[in-house]
């Protein structure tokens, strides 16, 4: 594990490169690491700059250093180890988050039409984002609101935000003749996501477009995928818990997280209760 040569006018150069100037600049330091983690400069194994390294390159505070390195921690892109340093963090044996899969896809695997109700596509401000989708995509955001049919019950609100950096002509697609995520998938294709899942009542909005009953519970999933480097979109997919179910499969050596399973689940409208 050969340390890194620190070289501080180049991180510094480097740092100004990246995202956006608005961007606060714990994220801008995340996106410096993981930028030269993810591009093959820094090697799995080996150790990074040390904090107060990072605090004379950049010129920031040691808060907002540590605060980047405790995130980068926390997403197992980096480990740090008490009295040595810090160091990339080795790669996980690969399993999905969820699988991410075309809704449209497996309505018709079981033989049933999809289709879809446009609410609205349009551009807002960032205002609405998350701070890591603001920060990626700048004053504002492109967001669409489309309720999905299995035949003629709804089963599915997609509540999405697009980076209008990475996907310029979000507004001008037809999203009754191909899903936000087809499209998606072609012009920036995913290669990173994450999820959370929770059990929630959709107001009283969202229960007219699901056509459901005040107390029905729904199942709530949050969505972010990136392409490479770069945060693409921001997803609220809201279903009637009547209509849908998680499944999937697990093993002894595939790693849990928080209250949930941190992998093996298939999120799978396909896989539906009966109404």
């Amino acid at each position: 594990m050969v340390p890194i040569t620190v070289v501080e006018s180049e991180l510094a150069a480097q740092f100004q490169q990246v995202g956006p100037a608005s961007a606060p600049a714990y994220e801008r330091v995340k996106q410096l690491i993981a930028a030269g983690v993810r591009s093959g400069r820094w090697a799995h194994g080996q150790q990074l700059p040390s904090e107060h390294q990072l605090v004379g390159a950049l010129g920031l505070s040691r808060m907002t250093i540590n605060r980047a390195l405790r995130e980068l921690t926390h997403e197992g892109l980096i480990e740090r180890r008490a009295g040595v340093g810090t160091f990339v963090a080795a790669p996980k044996a690969a399993s999905a988050l969820l699988q991410v899969r075309n809704i449209a896809d497996d309505v018709r695997r079981h033989g049933r039409r999809h289709r879809t109700e446009i609410v609205h596509v349009r551009e807002e401000s960032s205002d609405v984002a998350d701070p890591a989708l603001r920060a990626a995509a700048g004053p504002t955001v492109f967001r669409s609101l489309i309720v999905h049919f299995e035949d003629d019950t709804p089963i599915q609100l997609e509540d999405r935000l697009v980076n209008p950096i990475a996907v310029p002509h979000y507004l001008e697609r037809d999203f009754t003749r191909q899903t936000p995520h087809a499209y998606l998938n072609e012009v920036a294709p995913l290669t990173r996501g994450e999820h959370i899942v929770e059990a929630v009542l959709g107001d009283s909005a969202e229960r007219r477009l699901l056509r459901i009953g005040r107390h029905e519970p729904c199942l709530l999933v949050r969505r972010r995928t990136w392409s490479h480097d770069v945060l693409v979109s921001s997803a609220r997919l809201l279903h009637p818990g009547s209509r849908h179910r998680l499944e999937g499969a697990f093993g002894a050596d595939w790693a849990f997280g928080g209250t949930g399973y941190a992998n093996g689940v298939t999120d799978d409208p396909g896989a539906r209760r009966s109404p």
